[in-house]
């Protein structure tokens, strides 16, 4: 028979000390799933141990959206919206908003602490296999990703690794970390495991919606954890070395996620212009779906990573609401509280589109002009809708608006496009800007490398670019013969393409988007001014470090802008300004202007402003508690 599974439920007095953890373990709350054994030791155990644990995460996945995107700059927010999602919008959130509930964190990092402490992970089968580990592993990265969350948030957190089950350990005061600390502590406790387990998780088969062996979705890749871990440690550090282990992490997940010898290409999705019709009349592109809603489905190739499951209906008790916030639909009387912002139609607008003809060799640019959001980049117009509904009792008209990327059950965390632009960023700190540039304009594989990036830089540092391997035979550069042709007919490989053709067109043969280069030589008097190709004819020299330095700042300006376009209304992007402000002189003035500007860069909210110069004022705090 089944171990019996309690749920134990604190019961304690509200304590008033700063770093004391009892308010987080109160009686309202179910915070540890354990058996009535001291080990998890058979398969029902973990199982309902690990279930129990990506339930609690359910509790966090709406906030873990919302204070990401409404903290923004890229949405506005309808007269719809409740008071507590208008206080998130200003910076100005009390202990009791719906949305500031640390202790929802605590619940998933005290039934993680639970499972690690208690999981018997020297077990083996009857093969000599461990039995727990891929479990243990899973929950590791998971509570990685949520004391990540957590102090991203909050700025300063009470930092707690063993499981809390009694009155008195939830009186005990606990060390506050911040975000270094965090990432410190984390990056060296997941480290150990990545050699063996990084790209092991749980089967569970089918559950529910999830089809076929879709709950790997349910977890959080160590790699790309420790990435993140590695890129927001650097991007505070400056560490050069740092950044590059949150490439080589990157790089680790996409070189590994499909098994040895395999490829997780970018792929070619993209939404442009049908070559040789004038802008405004005809888009194309290689999927029937966009590139972001395949929702529950895994594949090799899908571009889903990580989900926190939602239920189908609300009596289930784990409901997303953010279809509700997003998307004008029955639920919601088709009113909707979140919308896209002036500065998202200003970013998208000011993208020049290059548009292909079709012999594949001609482009020209598409009008600046363009209605219905079809100027400068395509994708707001590809995930974005609006217009009106007519009351069919009353006849009354009324406004409806269509963000397509929150419109499914389950809530996004990881996808594949996401995880090339951070390694895109964590190559451009390292000092690589040709490389991060190459995953925006054209691709990579070492074919790229080869042309673009070795030539420029030292023999040691090529040598450690090599170390991110991605062979021409299974990472293959898509070309514009290629989109051109009728029904793909070219041979050969084509899986990889920059991401910003994925809606500013044929980025590669774009005269607007090009990197910092040092002026050629002159041309000595009677001879031709082009030097063709630049490694024929003269010794190419590599790049200064002066040189290096403005390519790294010119491309963290469009890997920011790049972000706005692919990832918007995804979760990421106040995080994202956070991230990059920390890697500026002033980062208080980078995130505040930023922000302030989201209803247009005419339009800034001076007060806004003035309060997000205050870096303190960039994190929530409850209670005195938690928080600076």
């Amino acid at each position: 028979m089944m171990t019996k599974i309690y749920k134990f439920i604190f019961a304690v007095l509200a304590i008033g000390g700063m770093t004391s953890c009892s308010d987080f373990f109160n009686q309202e709350s179910e915070h540890v799933v354990f058996t009535d054994q001291d080990h998890l030791n058979n398969a029902t155990d973990s199982i309902y141990s690990v279930i129990g644990i990506l339930n609690k995460l359910q509790a966090i996945g709406d906030r873990t959206i919302l204070l990401g995107e409404v903290r923004g700059d890229l949405v506005d927010l309808t007269t719809d919206a409740n008071s507590d999602l208008r206080d998130m919008f200003l910076f100005n959130m009390s202990d009791d908003n719906r949305y500031n509930k640390p202790i929802d964190y605590y619940a998933v990092i005290n039934n993680c602490n639970y499972f690690i402490a208690h999981a018997d992970t020297a077990l083996k089968n009857n093969r000599n296999d461990y039995i727990f580990m891929k479990e243990y592993a899973a929950v590791k990265a998971i509570r990685a990703w949520t004391y990540l969350q957590l102090v991203l948030n909050y700025g300063s957190v009470p930092f707690v690794t063993e499981p809390i089950i009694t009155k008195l350990e939830a009186e005990k005061d606990y060390p506050r970390y911040d975000l270094q600390e965090v990432c410190r502590y984390f990056i060296n406790d997941l480290m150990p495991l990545t050699d063996r387990w990084a790209d092991e998780y749980p089967g569970y088969g089918n559950i529910r919606s999830l089809r076929d062996g879709a709950s790997r979705l349910l977890f959080f890749p160590m790699n790309i954890v420790l990435g993140d871990l590695n890129l927001w440690l650097a991007s505070i550090t400056g560490d050069k070395n740092t950044y590059r282990e949150a490439a080589m992490r990157y790089y680790k997940y996409i070189s590994q996620r499909n098994g040895d010898n395999s490829a997780y290409p970018i792929g070619m999705s993209y939404i442009m212009w049908t070559p040789g019709r004038t802008p405004g009349s005809s888009f194309t592109g290689t999927n029937t779906q966009p590139w972001y809603s395949d929702d529950d489905y895994y594949s090799q190739n899908s571009e889903i990573i990580t989900i926190i499951a939602g239920d189908s209906i609300r009596s289930e008790g784990n409901y997303s609401e953010l279809r509700n916030l997003f998307y004008s639909r029955e639920d919601n009387d088709y009113h909707v509280s979140i919308v896209p912002s002036n500065a998202m139609f200003e970013l998208s607008e000011s993208q020049v589109n290059c548009c292909l003809e079709t012999n594949g060799t001609s482009f020209s640019y598409a009008p600046q002009d363009l209605t219905e959001h079809r100027a400068g980049d395509l994708r707001l117009y590809n995930s974005y809708s609006y217009g009106y509904g007519t009351n069919t009792l009353t006849g009354e008209r009324f406004d409806v608006s269509y963000i397509d990327k929150q419109s499914f059950q389950n809530i996004h965390i990881y996808r594949r496009s996401m995880l090339y632009l951070r390694l895109a960023e964590a190559l451009n700190g390292a000092g690589y800007p040709r490389a991060a540039f190459s995953i925006l304009s054209t691709g990579l594989n070492n074919e790229v490398y080869r042309d673009d990036v070795y030539p420029y830089y030292s023999q040691s540092d090529s040598l450690w670019i090599s170390q991110l391997d991605f062979p021409e035979t299974r990472y293959g550069i898509v070309t514009a013969q290629y989109i051109t042709s009728t029904s793909g007919s070219s041979t050969g490989v084509y899986n990889t393409m920059g991401i910003h053709s994925h809606g500013s067109g044929w980025t590669p043969y774009n005269e607007y988007y090009r990197l910092p280069e040092a002026q050629k030589p002159e041309a000595e008097e009677g001879e031709e001014g082009d030097f063709g190709d630049p490694l024929e004819g003269f010794i190419l020299e590599k790049d200064t470090p002066e040189l290096t330095q403005k390519q790294q700042a010119f491309v963290d300006s469009l890997l920011l802008n790049e972000n706005g376009l692919e990832l918007a209304f995804e979760g990421t992007r106040f995080y994202d300004i956070m991230r990059f402000a920390f890697r500026q002189q002033n980062p208080e003035a980078f995130l505040a202007e930023k922000v302030a500007a989201r209803r247009g860069k005419n339009n800034i909210d001076e007060g806004l402003k003035s309060r997000l110069m205050d870096r303190k004022n960039w994190y929530l705090k409850w209670n005195g508690q938690i928080g600076f």
